[in-house]
């Protein structure tokens, strides 16, 4: 009897035990699903309560953050109005374009994601009938490249320069799952698209030996990528200023009447190369001035975290930081050059 008993109130301690874990586990997993869904943004809960559309048709300049604009006679930029980050994943972080020939056409950063990438060879086609036959990568950051994948299954020739490829399979600055280019190009190189000459020239200082331009000689258009960023704090981590500096002195003196197509920012001439190169000559009179007064790294970026005056209407300026960083390692600690004797 007594074991009975024993084995009955063992039994009965069981399933309350159960009973209690099925309890906590459950109130456990809802409260992490309310805890996520009280964090999410409002537009996102409103889109996970719509059927999910998949189709390029759900993807529009207008929603894209994206402004076509003919720079030239068949020469277009697509130019981003986002601040960084960017809401979404659909709204376009950098500038891209594309050049129509006589037989063809090429296109220049796609973007950082195949949909994105989709809208612009459907802008293509919505003003020419013309083939692409070329896609340039800039350099290997992930804003310029995600969308390389929607021309690598349409057997595009895909162009970049240095170790590009090295970097995108390494995952580099967040180019994880990244298609990289297909070709490589790492000198001056003429593209003829029927008449239509574009000449491509490396340029050094922003990406770490992968950075290039394009320049259109009978419309004088002049796609920058990344050496120009205009009215937008400059991304610098990957970069080194000094050659940055000496590309754009080289640009400025090669390219005088040039209208420029930033890789971020709105559509300029010689003007926004030239106040990209006064931004970075501001930034090194004031690193050696930390010099001079022997600050180090952690004074600098407490004492002149706040994003000058002069720079108030720029956008990115989250990346103000890491510009700080930048000059301090490679103006500040710098080593001083001797005096010939």
């Amino acid at each position: 009897m007594l074991k009975k008993l024993k084995i009955k109130y063992l039994l009965a301690f069981l399933l309350a035990a159960i009973a209690t874990m099925m309890s906590i586990t459950l109130g456990h997993s809802w409260s992490i699903a309310q805890a996520q869904k009280q964090t999410q943004p409002q537009t996102q809960i409103q889109a996970q309560n719509k059927p999910v559309e998949t189709s390029i048709k759900t993807v529009s300049l207008q929603n894209a953050g994206l402004q076509l604009q003919e720079v030239g006679q068949g020469i277009y930029a697509l130019v981003a109005s986002t601040d960084f980050p960017p809401v979404s994943p659909m709204v376009a972080i950098c500038n891209g374009g594309f050049v129509i020939g006589s037989d063809g056409v090429l296109v220049i950063d796609p973007f950082q994601t195949s949909e994105l990438a989709e809208l612009m060879i459907a802008t293509v086609k919505s003003l020419t009938d013309k083939p692409i036959r070329y896609v340039l990568n800039t350099h290997y950051h992930f804003d310029h490249t995600g969308g390389n994948v929607a021309f690598v299954k349409r057997e595009v020739p895909i162009m970049g320069r240095g170790v590009i490829r090295e970097y995108i399979q390494s995952g580099r600055n967040n180019t994880g799952g990244v298609t990289p280019p297909t070709m490589i190009i790492n000198s001056q190189t003429d593209i003829w698209l029927g008449d239509r000459q574009v000449r491509i020239e490396r340029v050094d200082g922003h990406s770490s030996g992968t950075d290039l331009v394009a320049y259109v000689p009978d419309a004088k258009v002049l796609f920058t990528g990344d050496m120009v960023f205009n009215k937008r704090i400059p991304f610098t981590a990957d970069g080194d200023l000094r050659q940055w500096q000496a590309s754009l002195y080289r640009l400025i003196a090669t390219f005088p009447e040039a209208k420029v197509v930033p890789g971020h920012g709105d559509v300029t001439d010689v003007t926004g190369l030239q106040a990209q190169q006064a931004y970075f000559s501001s930034l090194e009179r004031t690193a050696l001035e930390w010099k001079s007064q022997i600050l180090t790294k952690e004074q600098v970026l407490q004492k002149f975290a706040k994003v000058p005056d002069a720079y108030k209407e720029y956008k990115f300026k989250g990346l103000y930081s890491t510009n700080l960083e930048s000059a301090y390692e490679q103006f500040a600690r710098s080593a001083t050059i001797p005096l010939i004797p």
